[in-house]
């Protein structure tokens, strides 16, 4: 029996899908949501082809599946019931401590009929992060709150400095209220790093966006 990663491209469900593997788990596919308006991933603001070749680089069978507002709870049903007959138990999600969040996920896998799976679950947020760096993950920071994150931390990787930071500024460390967004752009379950050539730093509605413009996988 197989499972499926929810993905979105940051270092939570990254990670949450790595600890997964280490646990025995067969990830067969990874579903990523994006935005039918924007065609960019749903809450990070990725670029959809940024997770194109995230799972180029990781060898799992991705399915990015268009979702919209008024409908997203069914269209991620959707996405995942059609992957059920190839075999799927479970799903594997990267949630912390947000309640609400793991109602939701246990109440989809429950219609659903799968099991949710939460390796990071009940975790301290400041582990989470530093298993995260000490596994040798690499992420860039792509999004952030200009209340809590400031400009020249945008396009950065996430290490240690970034995280005293965080709690100099009162912010939860792995920003699991929003405060930032990631993109892994390499690690021990990557077989090519990904390289950002252009990008662009800009500012919209109080937060901080990392435009990228071009990239590619290099080994």
């Amino acid at each position: 029996m197989s499972y499926i990663t929810s993905w979105s491209g940051g270092k939570d469900s990254c990670l949450a899908c790595y600890k997964a593997m280490l646990d025995g788990y067969d990830i067969s596919y990874i579903l990523n949501s994006i935005s039918e308006e924007y065609k960019r991933v749903r809450f990070h603001g990725l670029e959809a082809k940024l997770i194109q070749l995230q799972a180029k680089s990781l060898g799992i069978p991705l399915l990015q599946k268009e979702t919209t507002d008024d409908r997203y709870e069914q269209e991620f049903k959707e996405a995942i019931q059609s992957l059920i007959p190839n075999g799927i138990k479970g799903m594997v999600f990267g949630d912390i401590y947000l309640e609400g969040a793991k109602e939701w996920v246990e109440k989809v896998c429950g219609d659903l009929g799968i099991e949710a799976v939460e390796p990071l679950w009940g975790k301290e947020t400041e582990e989470v992060l530093t298993e995260f760096i000490d596994a040798g993950f690499e992420a860039i920071i792509v999004g952030a709150q200009s209340e809590f994150v400031g400009k020249e931390w945008i396009g950065r990787y996430v290490n240690k400095d970034f995280m005293k930071y965080l709690k100099d500024k009162g912010a939860d460390i792995c920003g699991e209220n929003g405060e930032y967004h990631t993109l892994v752009v390499n690690g021990p379950i990557f077989s090519k790093r990904i390289e950002i050539t252009e990008s662009e730093t800009i500012r919209r509605n109080g937060y901080w966006f990392l435009d990228t413009r071009q990239y590619r996988l290099v080994y």
